[in-house]
């Protein structure tokens, strides 16, 4: 059995600093308050090439990467948890309750010291960390869900405190946290708009939900999303990329709006933020990932409304071939949806025939 370790031997046709070995590891021990589960599907994410270009902070080699999975708990089970369950993992450690932030410091899986989830060994994860997966889920849209769900819910709801009949714009459709928040505030009764590049990925959320989208490459962007709205006014923003945009947001938000920021994968230069800003009341919140709380609270909501994520593509087993071909698809942004890898047929303590 092997796992998917980060290595410095980068492999020229790629062009990141770092490439990666498929290694055997030795077996996990759990403690008394952890759990061994077996991993049966695993989603890739953005921050595995920021990873793997040398772009994310604590960096360690020999870490095993991935921080998206659905399991079966294997060994060490609990009442409520017991052997045989599928769980979905929390993708992060350290953060408990607070909406503010980490308690403690705050850590997620896929670097060590913490387990990563590109691995066909079982890995030891805290009972307090793990929840019963939702029944109408498939596999890949179980693996998809964990880190994007999170990630969305806490800037959609946490952040942004979307409500039913507001107007919502979601920027950069077609990755797993964009996708998420737009069929959050969908769930709930919200008017969503999304931006893209892509007319086609417009096309798909329209399809998911959206009530319209524009092209945000278009220098009339702004005046079609202003004709979109007619004489509506956007509540939230929930964008992940930053970018020169937010000088203009104001023309388009109510008083007292919100800007959830997830990300700014426009520009290294940060964002705008002006008297238009303030003479407006509009805050704009950092939002990362979403605490253990959180994280629960958005399986029951998907649970509730039975959203499915959207999968974009899946792979078939762990091998060099599924890794390349499913980094190089990240690292090039053409999917719409999540990227899962089918690690293991693994069902209910027995494997499927």
């Amino acid at each position: 059995m092997v796992s998917v370790t980060l290595s410095e031997n980068a492999t020229t046709e790629t062009k990141f600093k770092y490439g990666f070995e498929l290694k055997e590891h030795a077996p996990a021990d759990p403690t008394s308050n952890q759990a061994l589960v077996k991993i049966q599907a695993a989603a890739l994410n953005h921050r595995d090439v920021w990873i793997l270009k040398g772009m994310y902070p604590g960096i360690k080699m020999g870490s095993i990467i991935g921080s998206d999975a659905v399991a079966y708990i294997i060994k060490n089970g609990t009442d409520e948890l017991p052997v045989g369950q599928r769980v979905l993992l929390n993708p992060g450690s350290g953060w408990i309750s607070d909406e503010r932030g980490p308690e403690n410091i705050f850590g997620i899986l896929g670097l060590l010291p913490f387990a990563g989830t590109l691995t066909e060994e079982p890995i030891a994860m805290d009972h307090d960390e793990l929840i019963a997966c939702p029944q109408h889920l498939s596999t890949s849209e179980a693996a998809a869900l964990p880190l994007a769900g999170l990630t969305a819910y806490r800037a959609v709801f946490t952040k942004a405190l979307v409500k039913k009949d507001e107007f919502v714009l979601v920027t950069g459709i077609g990755g797993g946290v964009a996708l998420a928040a737009l069929q959050f505030a969908v769930a709930v009764g919200a008017h969503v708009y999304v931006t893209s590049s892509s007319r086609e990925k417009i096309k798909k959320a329209i399809e998911l939900g959206a009530k319209g989208g524009v092209n945000y490459k278009d220098e009339n962007c702004i005046a079609e999303l202003k004709k979109l709205l007619g004489n509506n006014q956007l509540s939230a923003i929930i964008d992940g990329a930053g970018g020169p945009l937010y000088n203009v947001y104001p023309k388009l938000m109510r008083t007292g709006g919100i800007i959830a920021n997830y990300g700014q994968t426009a520009s290294v230069k940060g964002v705008g933020f002006s008297m238009a800003h303030v003479l407006k009341n509009i805050d704009v919140r950092g939002s990362t990932m979403g605490s253990r709380n959180e994280f629960k609270e958005m399986v029951k909501f998907v649970d509730h409304y039975k959203i499915k994520p959207v999968v974009s593509h899946v792979w078939d087993g762990l091998n060099s071939k599924t890794i390349d071909q499913s980094i190089a698809m990240m690292s090039n942004g053409d999917q719409f949806g999540k990227l899962v890898i089918q690690i293991s047929n693994y069902s209910n303590g027995s494997p499927k025939l």
